[in-house]
């Protein structure tokens, strides 16, 4: 089969070769997919790159979601998903033309779901629905900060608090951005590129004074400033470290990260009656795939009665990769990224 192998760290122009590959060899508990098409998450950059410590060692193939159908299952499997449209999370290989996957990281959908839709569902808005319907509860007139919230998984949290009744606050780099969240219903749009978001969220806030729920995929110093603008009984939900991938010096930045985020307690934190959600979805699927499958299936299903619009904002053939990984790396991304067969 073919794959999109990751060869060299680094430049896009070089990162990636289109190479011949073993079949994947499946599992008792897996499903084999041919894949019709796979989506970009902002991890994938991160292993690009090298920063990804779970990434496979190179050459390798990346990836974490993708959609096909199902050609085989494995004698632990659920047989009745050969012959389905899936969408399916991919702990890395979904860069290729077929994957083995666990059988409970897989949900049908149906036969005329646009690709990138599909893709959106797995990894962005499995996470997005983990993050806020299971580990964070959202109740009506919450507020709600979301940040990058015109990305993959800041949409789907965006529309998910949406439908929870909360008022929900979304940072953005562009004015295009800013208007994309509006339309998909924020109630207030924050330009973090020209307006400190902690001084602006405090004016937006006004009487409230504090947020009841945060989600962080940022990382760094806005840490610290989401701990100052939680109110007690609030939750911060951290799922990514977006802020380590512009950094240049390897280790030191990465270190430059963990200190620019502080040190938390746990005495401060019951005296403030705060609480910090980490999310890794890999350490999820490992000990939890129960939740994930639950996840996909509930966000299959709201896509399908219309509460979640997944929105695709790039699509790419694979010889297109590298002009894909720019694409998102850049920041020019609204939405999922994807890249068909």
């Amino acid at each position: 089969m073919k794959a999109v192998t990751l060869v060299k760290a680094g430049n896009v122009e070089q990162a990636f070769e289109v190479r011949e590959h073993p079949m994947p060899t499946m599992k008792p508990h897996q499903v084999l997919i041919k894949v019709e098409a796979f989506g970009l998450n902002f991890a994938d950059v991160m292993a690009r790159k090298g920063l990804y410590r779970e990434a496979p060692p190179m050459p390798s193939i990346i990836g974490y979601d993708v959609v096909g159908v199902v050609e085989q299952a494995g004698e632990e499997a659920d047989q009745n998903l050969v012959g389905k449209r899936v969408t399916a999370l991919t702990r890395f290989g979904g860069y290729a033309e077929y994957v083995a996957t666990n059988a409970r990281a897989v949900a049908e959908v149906p036969a005329d779901m646009p690709a990138g839709t599909a893709t959106a569902l797995a990894t962005q808005y499995t996470t997005a629905y983990h993050s806020a319907c299971e580990k964070m509860n959202l109740f009506p007139g919450d507020h709600v900060l979301v940040h990058a919230a015109a990305g993959g998984v800041g949409t789907a949290l965006v529309q998910l608090a949406k439908w929870r009744g909360c008022i929900v606050y979304g940072t953005a780099s562009k004015p295009e951005k800013l208007e994309y969240l509006k339309s998909i219903g924020v109630d207030h749009a924050i330009n973090y590129r020209t307006t400190d978001y902690e001084a602006e969220a405090r004016k937006l806030l006004g009487e409230k004074g504090r947020f009841d729920a945060i989600f962080n995929a940022v990382g760094g110093k806005s840490f610290k400033k989401d701990m100052r603008l939680l109110g007690s009984g609030g939750s911060i939900c951290c799922f990514g470290a977006a802020e380590r991938s512009s950094g240049k010096w390897g280790i030191f930045s990465t270190l430059n990260l963990v200190f620019s985020m502080g040190f938390i307690h746990p005495i401060f934190m019951m005296m403030r009656s705060k609480t910090v959600v980490g999310i890794n979805m890999l350490k999820v699927a490992d000990y939890q795939p129960e939740a994930i499958l639950r996840s996909m299936k509930e966000v299959v299903k709201l896509t399908e009665a219309g509460v979640l619009k997944p929105h695709v904002g790039g699509e790419f053939s694979v010889n297109e990769v590298g002009k894909a990984h720019a694409f998102l790396e850049g920041r020019d991304s609204i939405g999922k990224v994807v890249v068909k067969w």
